[in-house]
This record gives structure tokens, sequence and C-alpha cells, in this order.
């Protein structure tokens, strides 16, 4: 589509109610990302209150109409999906913007391939809007749905912003508080000090000066609240010190002593900005009694939540460790494949029924609606002369309607079959179900399709073909346990129980664990420089080599809390299987493996070879050199950061020509002077890298090369990255 161009979505599908919204960018470094936002509107174009903004703070509507379905790995990088389910919102919600956004002075001009990209619910793609022309713009309106003659169209907007997510947000009526925590921390003992704690409408504490979200307070009527009145003169008597909870609501103000009054006019107070200690105290504007307060911009802090939940155990009550604890889902010792496969169906579709958060955020993506969830197992269809089993059946209903996809579920190394998965499609089509989900231990990649189906063009239902691996369950189940919540403790509970499950070594539902038949010859060919390029044996290896960095990513993202990425540096648009041969070619000629994880929050990009020539793994990351400063006193900090480091860490020092001075950390420490080139030429940077032994078989054993490329990311991560982020947050201060 052109900038400016609209089209109505009853043009373009059949199924208008459901649409997935994708937002994708390229970088030549690799390392550029943005955060994607939905702001809901009313007729006048702004927002009816604060929960009508979605970013990664607030990513879901409780209603279902919008869902930040976070990151997918695609072949030149990743896409930010957003679910948008169009029956679910609000009948005065007139316009749906949806946008991104950069932080730290960040613009998208140093971004490439800006595209929006319109899906419906069984992910065929409905139509496309590129941007080809940022430059210095931080935030982007990439497009916008809205309501014309009771439907929905879509409209490409295309619409830049230089000041931000912030710029972005107050033209559509709300105010971003962009603090940090150290921020926020300075601001709540400040307000503490002068004022003591403030209470929400329950009179329940809520923190310093501020009202929890939704809350609102005495004669507040609900809004959220984040300013904090500090030694101000209300209504005329003086409260020396005083802070108040929840003032600066419109329609009401405080009095002498404390209260919310309706209708009454706070003359002369100061408001304070919580996170922002240093701002100047703005007088509030002054009205006449009984008139109400001026109308402001809705108040939302953007700075990132990161909600841990502690991990340690409580103390056991058992007598020794021979005690085993009971488990809600008990694994024998021995069992059938057929057996572990119907055991791993039954436990996950019964956790993602009684745990919603869980249940909507594995089918969210695969067009599934918000509504009542419930799952079976082993259910007979009718196909031909004898039914079919499927291993598993979802159901959800909203307003009336039924959502229903179907399961197929292989554990192990078992593959999953195309006949099978080829019936489950044709009996969803005859029957009007709107998806057929796979679930193996293998990862799904672009171009490289684990099953092989023909869609019958005729038929005018769609059916959805979507795939989770093992490895993805896991991942949003520790996402939701350990970093962002649940609601219920029962439902916390079922989710570690699941966990347990999913991590025992007889549940068979491990992930990606087996690198394939042509692993060995492969590395063998390798050893005794007799593989040739154009092998197609070589091209299996990358192409498994490529499922164990993505489930890598899958295992980082779930226990940092962050997104992690592979990193593509080819352009978006090129072909995955031209990239994976170049690929095959490469490991051909120079034995090595690589690859790039890009971890938010990191310092940088981590590094990943598997060199099969000298048997060795090499994990490693750049940093940047501190500018300004004497070359001396940043390779002394250096040292100095990696104090706790392990002995063996390589350092190497980075200039513009050629690779500078390197040694171990060990003999580094009493003489960081060694860093420095003799030649005085200017240091760019440092690469820091740990060594490890490869495993040679291709399963995941303790002698695998499964094994060994996980411990390796595990200790370089766990020794040597969480230092280099304490020198990325000094180096900011």
């Amino acid at each position: 589509m052109p900038k400016g161009a609209n089209v109505a979505l009853s043009a373009l599908t059949e199924q208008p109610g459901a649409v997935v919204a994708g937002l994708s960018w390229s970088s030549a470094t690799g390392d550029g990302d943005a955060d994607v936002s939905v702001i809901l509107l009313d007729e006048n174009g702004k927002v009816r209150h604060d929960g009508d903004f979605y970013f990664y703070n607030q990513p879901a509507a409780k209603d279902g109409s919008v869902q930040l379905l976070g990151k997918t790995p695609t072949p030149d990088g990743s896409e930010d999906r957003i679910g948008l389910d169009l029956t679910a919102v609000a009948p005065d919600v007139a316009r749906i913007v949806v946008a991104a956004s950069r932080y730290g002075g960040a613009r998208f001009g140093d971004l490439a391939d800006l595209r929006l990209t319109l899906s419906d619910g069984s992910g065929e793609a409905l139509l496309g809007f590129s941007i080809p022309d940022a430059g210095a713009e931080t935030a982007f309106i990439f497009g916008e749905l809205y309501r014309r003659d009771a439907e929905w169209k879509f409209r490409a907007v295309g619409q830049g912003y230089d000041s931000g997510l912030a710029g972005l947000a107050t033209d559509f009526g709300i105010a971003v508080v962009d603090d940090e925590e150290e921020g926020e921390e300075a601001a709540a003992e400040a307000t503490a000090d002068g004022a003591g704690a403030g209470a929400d409408a329950g009179g329940s504490s809520a923190g310093p000066g501020t009202a929890p979200a939704g809350s609102g307070g005495p004669g507040t009527g609900g809004g959220s609240v984040t300013a904090t009145v500090v030694g101000a003169a209300v209504a005329g008597a003086g409260v020396a010190g005083a802070g108040v909870a929840g003032a600066g609501v419109a329609g009401a103000a405080v009095t002498g002593t404390g209260t919310a009054v309706a209708g009454a006019a706070v003359v002369g107070a100061a408001v304070a900005v919580p996170g922002v200690p240093d701002a100047p105290l703005v007088p509030a504007q002054a009205g006449p009694a009984g008139s109400p307060a001026p109308a402001r911009p809705r108040a939302v802090r953007t700075a990132k939540k990161k909600i841990t939940v502690p991990r340690a155990a409580k103390k056991s009550l058992a007598e020794n460790e021979s005690w085993r604890p009971a488990r809600l889902f008990p694994l024998p010792h021995t069992k059938s494949d057929r057996e572990r496969e119907a055991r791993a169906t039954s436990v996950l579709l019964a956790v993602m029924a009684e745990v919603p958060e869980f249940g909507r955020r594995l089918t969210a993506g695969f067009g599934a609606p918000a509504g009542r969830m419930q799952t079976f197992t082993e259910v007979a269809l009718p196909h031909g002369e004898s039914p079919r089993r499927p291993d598993g059946v979802i159901r959800v209903e909203r307003a009336g309607k039924l959502w229903t996809a179907l399961v197929e579920t292989k554990t192990n190394g078992n593959p999953l079959k195309d006949e099978q998965v080829q019936d489950y499609m044709d009996i969803a089509a005859r029957r009007g179900y709107e998806a057929v989900i796979t679930l193996s231990n293998d990862v799904a990649l672009e171009g490289s399709p684990l099953v092989t189906v023909k869609l019958d063009g005729r038929r005018k239902h769609k059916v959805g073909l979507w795939h989770l691996s093992w490895a993805e369950v896991a991942q949003h189940a520790q996402l939701l346990i350990r970093h962002e919540g649940v609601g219920d403790a029962a439902h916390a509970w079922l989710l570690q129980e699941l966990l347990h499950y999913l991590h025992h070594e007889n549940s068979g539902c491990h992930g990606f664990q087996n690198m394939g038949p042509a692993w060995v010859p492969v590395r063998t060919g390798i050893e005794t420089e007799t593989l040739s390029a154009g092998d197609p044996r070589a091209a299996e290896v990358v192409e498994s080599w490529e499922r164990l960095v993505r489930q890598l990513c899958l295992r980082l993202g779930g226990e940092l809390g962050q997104k992690a990425l592979p990193v593509q540096r080819a352009r978006r648009g090129g072909d995955p299987e031209a990239r994976r041969a170049e690929a095959a070619d490469t490991l051909c000629a120079e034995g090595r493996l690589s690859a790039e994880i890009r971890v938010d929050g990191s310092p940088g990009i981590l590094g990943l070879t598997a060199d099969l020539r000298t048997g060795k793994l090499r994990t490693s990351m750049d940093v940047p050199a501190p500018e300004g400063g004497y070359p001396l006193t940043a390779a002394k900090r250096l040292v100095r950061i990696l104090a706790e480091a392990p002995a063996d860490l390589h350092v190497e020092t980075l200039v513009e020509a050629n690779n500078g001075p390197r040694g171990t950390l060990e003999r580094l420490r009493p003489e960081p002077g060694d860093l420095l080139p003799r030649d005085g030429a200017p240091i760019t940077g440092f690469r820091l890298s740990l060594f490890k032994g490869m495993g040679g078989a291709r399963g995941n054993t303790e002698s695998g090369f499964i094994r060994s490329v996980g411990e390796s990311v595990d200790r370089f991560y766990t020794t040597v990255v969480v230092h280099l982020a304490q020198l990325q947050r000094r180096s900011r201060a």
C-alpha cells in the first residue's frame, strides 16, 4: 500500500474480526530494536483513559481486544506482532493506532526495511506497507484501523515524531513519565521525608505519594494518579510539609485535612513528578472555588518494569534427601512413546485451560480470541472409513462464537508425520475449525517446514497450520511465573509443576536434542579435510545448528525475562535456503559454525563459534571503549569490573586497522597497561572470549555437542556478561 491509502478489511478477508499486525525492521549491525505500542482513541482522537495505551508494561487488554504477542524470528531478523480482536473493541473506540518507538537517542533512520504487515487469523498476509524515508524520527505511527459505516478499515499512515514516544503519546492525551528506577527510589525517599506514605481508597499503603493504577483514591473516580502534592497551600489553608496521595485528579481537590473534595480547586499547589527529583516545582493552575480543575493528559510510566519472583525454595520438612515430594504430574521411570505423548498432551492442555494467562499466551499468536477455554484429549473425528483421533482439541468461546484447533503432539525425537497432519488439516477445513497446531521437540525455521501439506485452494474456509516447540512452552511458563507474574498463587503453582514435568528426563519434552545423522560424517569430513563444498550433509548440519541457536534464545529469554533473538546479517527478503547454502559452503571451507545472539539489556551481541577442526567452542562479546578519558584508565576500569570473571577469560584490544594486544585476565590483572597498543593507536573497544572443549556426540548426552554449547553460553553469560552490564550502567551514569 502507498502512504495515505486505505482499504476495508472486509474486501481482503471473509473473517475481518481478528487480525494480526506485524511490525518489522532490519539493522546492519544487528542491534537495532524498537518497542511497539497500540493506542485506542475515541471520536475526538483522544484516549478515554490510561488503559487505552498498550505497551511493554501493559501488553494486553482485559477484554482481549489487544494483545502484544512479542517478537517472532524471521529469516532476516524478527517481527513484532500485535493481535487485534476487533469484535471485542468497545463501541466508543473509533480508531486503533499502531506505533513503535526507540530509546536512548536512537533513530528510525538507523534501521532499514521498516514495514507493517496485516494478516488474518490463519496467518495469511492481507496487506503490507513500507516506510522507506525514515530519518531522525524516534517514533513512528505505522498505521491505524478505524471504523467507517459499521466496518473496520486500515489506513497506511507512516507519520514520524522526533520527540519519541512522549511526543506521540501527548498528541493523544497521554503524559509519558519516562523515569528510571533510581529516580523513582530517590523521589520516593524525598516524598516520604516530607509527606509520609500514601494510601489507596481501601486504606492499604500505595507507596509515598502515589495512588495505584486504577484505584484512584477518595473522589478520583478510578483514574490512575502519579502526581504528588508537596508543601502545598491547599484551599487557602497552609499545610506545612503535607504530602497527599492521589492529588492532581481532575474535578477533585484536597482540603487541609488531606481528603479529596469533588468540585473543589487546588490553589497554589506545587506538583512534583515522581522519578524526576531535580525537576522544578510547577504551580498548579488556580481557579475559582467550585470550578473543575483543568484537564491534564493521562500520566503513564514507561520505565520498563522488572518483576521478579523469589526462586529460593522453602525449607524442606523431609527427614533426608531420599524423601521425594509428591508431584501433581508424576513421571514413571519407563514409558512407551505413545503413553508419553498422551501424558504430555493432557498435562499441557489441562494447565492451559486452568491458567488463563498461560492458555491465552500460547494461542493468541494463532488467531485465537480471548475467551473461555476448554481443552480435550483423544477426540474421535470422522474421516473416511475410519475416524481420526488427534492428540488434543482446544476450543475457545467468545460472544457465542467458537474457535477450534486440533493438536498433534510428538515427544522425544519422534518426527511429525505429513499424512497425519494432512488428515487433520482436511478434517478442520470440512468442520469449519480454525487451526491445526503441531507440538514437538523440533524448532520451526523459516523456509524449512517440519511437515508438507497440500491446501485445497477451492475451499473458502482457511485453516492455519502452526507449530510450537516444547522449548517455547517452557519459555512462556518461565516468563509468567519468574518475571511477569500471574494473578493467582494456585496458577503459579500449576505452572511450576508443569515446568518440573517438562524438565524431567522422562517427560520426553526437552526441546531440540539431536544434530541429526549428518553430524558425525560432516565432523569427520572436516577433521580429515575430505568434505567438499556443495555436500548436502553440510546444509543439514547448518539447519540443525540454526535450530539449536533458536532454542538457546528461547531458554535465555525465559531465564532472563528479556527478549533473546538470533542476529541475521542478511537483508530482509532474502532466500533462507540460499543463505543456508552459503553457510554450508563456509562450513566446508573453514570448518566453523557461527551465530550471534542479541539479548535485551546486554551490553553487546553474544557471539558463538564452534570450530570443528580444533574441537573448541568460543563465546565472545565486543564492548566499546568509554568515550573520553585516558586509554589506561579504560583498561584499568575494565579489569576492575571483571574482578570476579574467570581467570581464563581472553581479553583482546580492538583498534580501527587491526586487532591489538591480547591476553588472559589472569595475566592482565596485575598489568592492565599491557592492553594498550604500543603504537598509540586509538582503542575502539575490547573483545572478551571464553573457550571450551566441544562435545562430539550428536545428541544431548553429557558428551554431546548440544549439551556443551548450552554449558558454554551459560558460563559466559553468568560469569562475564553480568559484570559487563555493571560497566554499561556505570558508563551511562
